[in-house]
């Protein structure tokens, strides 16, 4: 029976109908993620670990000009393919250098990557729920929490996320030409499978398991698959042959096959065996952790589920449950989960998100899922203030208005989007939820967490380094900074790819040629019993404290200056060495 609770409708006037008009409704959504991650791109430290191991890797690739290998200090790197770093490269080259160690100019291609995906995800949604609809779609994946948080982190998720989203949007346009029985046009075959070269150079089979998957799917719904036979696989599987060949051929030659020993037995596998690297958890998580993470749209998520089931025979519906069923299962079969494996399935959530706000009258409009929504929204929000509330006390630092601003806009945005349910005319109040998110999520990411102090340990010693003129870079001091107890690749990209990971004997011997050194203080007693055997000496010039986010301990880090005169630069009158002469050791 229909339930007699208010229908929701939409607010009347052209307003709505002019931002979905043509290709208004993509730039919109692009310009959100732009406007939401651009802050945090900005002002952020270098993060543990996986940004800074992908930045410092490209990093080396600038200095070396080998864009083949892929290398963190003098080990390989052999987990992902090489284009997150072609692109890093090329974004760092236009903008900035790789002397600078300017982390923004890294995530560049990170923003860009997520700005795609909410272009095309409203490009590709309005193929099948009109231009509101796609409108719709756009923006809730445009302001969700997780994608606007890779968008200004330097690795791979944010560029799969924008390749794969294109890819199947695509795809979805051409089902549905199939389906109206039009004829499939060449500018989706092309986006469709230049989606996929994209998403298997950036992260492997991901993309392409995602779209096979959808493709098996909608053979079984639709007991057809003669449209898929259109889709240009002699010129396809070509093009992606020459985009991501040539690379694989080299790598392969170049490492004797090494590196697809350490991707697949490496990296790949140990994830499908078991918890890799202790991120492992029960089928369950991604679904548990979604209204978190497509927060401000968690209103939606409820009626966007409902509208799947029931509306699953209308082709938009059943494209987007093809394309988020399958892959959302293999995720949550995963030993090894991280919350954002399933970021290029979340277009596909938007897509039903966008369907249920075109239609307004449909039954999935109910008490409960306007209820569920409406708690749901709320409770994040607060959840998300009181996050932010604890983090001041726990890390320190000057961002108290921050947590208040935060704390405000969080539990405004939730309040003011569980209230839009209930509205008959929501899309104004459903906006400003929307827009009080985007701000809730820029003040977190942007202002309070840069200001605590605390996280950022490795900046602090960088700083600590440059305030005392011991900074390498400086052309002054002899280098590289020997490091003892800390190794986080943060600080290797600040500092350079020369930077020492040693023990306390190996620092002692650097302090002897004059360089520098940080110590953390738990192994300061040994450093200074290396100095006496090494019968040399330091002074200890400075002192950070911090907290290792990564696991968590605290960290206590001194830096000496070695009292060791520096090395003597070679003149024209040096004698030269005779025969069977070497260096002091």
């Amino acid at each position: 029976m229909r339930d007699a609770s208010p229908s929701l409708g939409v607010d009347p006037g052209s307003w709505l109908d002019w931002l979905a008009k043509g290709w208004r409704a993509p730039v919109l959504s692009a310009l959100i993620v732009l406007f939401s991650a651009l802050p945090a791109l900005v002002f952020l430290s270098p993060l543990d670990r996986d940004e800074s191991r992908f930045a410092q890797a490209t990093a080396q690739m600038l200095e070396t000009h080998d864009f083949v290998n892929i290398r963190y200090q003098s080990e390989p790197r052999d987990k992902k393919p090489v284009g997150i770093h072609w692109l890093q490269a090329a974004s760092v080259s236009a903008v900035s250098s790789v002397e600078k160690r300017e982390i923004w100019a890294y995530r560049i291609p990170s923003l860009l990557g997520a700005m795609l995906a909410a272009a095309a995800c409203a490009w590709g949604a309005s193929a099948f729920f009109g231009p509101r609809g796609g409108l719709f779609a756009g923006v809730a994946l445009a302001c969700g929490l997780l994608l606007s948080s890779e968008a200004f982190i330097a690795k791979t998720d944010a560029v799969l996320c924008g390749g794969t989203v294109l890819m199947m949007a695509a795809l979805g346009r051409l089902y549905h030409s199939a389906t109206s029985q039009e004829p499939l046009r060449l500018r989706e075959k092309g986006l469709f499978w230049g989606g996929l070269a994209l998403t298997l150079l950036i992260k492997g089979p991901v993309g392409l398991m995602v779209a096979a998957l959808a493709l098996i799917a909608l053979a079984i719904a639709d007991r057809r698959f003669g449209w898929m036979a259109k889709l240009g696989w002699g010129w396809g599987l070509l093009s992606v042959a020459a985009v991501v060949g040539p690379w694989a051929l080299a790598i392969t030659v170049s490492t004797d096959g090494q590196f697809w020993t350490g991707a697949v037995g490496g990296d790949l596998a140990p994830k499908l065996r078991g918890a890799h690297e202790s991120h492992g958890a029960p089928p369950g998580l991604h679904l548990l952790l979604s209204p978190i993470l497509l927060f401000p749209a968690t209103a939606l998520l409820p009626v966007a589920l409902v509208t799947g089931w029931l509306r699953r025979t209308e082709v938009g519906v059943r494209f987007a449950l093809a394309w988020l069923i399958p892959s959302w299962l293999v995720f949550e079969a995963l030993p090894t989960k991280l919350v954002h494996y399933p970021l290029p399935l979340y277009g596909a959530m938007a897509f039903l998100m966008g369907a249920a706000l075109a239609s307004p009258q449909s039954l999935a409009w109910n008490r409960w899922t306007r209820g569920v929504g409406a708690v749901l929204s709320v409770v994040v929000g607060v959840a998300l203030a009181v996050t932010a509330a604890l983090l001041t006390p726990r890390y320190g630092g000057g961002g108290s208005a921050f947590v208040w601003l935060t704390g405000l806009f969080a539990v405004s945005a939730g309040i003011a989007a569980a209230a839009a349910l209930y509205r008959p005319a929501p899309t104004r109040l459903a906006a400003v939820a929307l827009g009080l998110g985007v701000a809730a999520h820029i003040s977190l990411s942007g202002g309070l967490a840069p200001a605590l102090r605390n996280l950022w340990v490795s900046k602090n010693a960088a700083n600590l380094l440059a305030s005392r003129n011991l900074n390498p870079s400086n052309g002054v001091t002899p280098g590289p900074v020997a490091v003892v107890g800390y190794a986080e690749p943060s600080l290797v990209f600040l500092l350079g790819t020369d930077t020492e990971l040693d023990s306390v004997d190996d620092a002692a011997d650097a302090v002897a040629a004059g360089e520098p050194a940080l110590v953390d203080s738990r192994q300061d007693a040994e450093f200074k019993a290396a100095l006496r055997g090494a019968e040399t000496s330091a002074t200890l010039v400075g002192e950070t404290r911090g907290t290792d986010y990564s696991t968590g301990k605290p960290v206590d880090l001194l830096l000496y200056r070695s009292n060791a005169p520096p090395p003597r630069e070679p003149s024209d009158e040096d004698p030269e060495p005779k025969t069977g002469d070497r260096p002091a050791s």
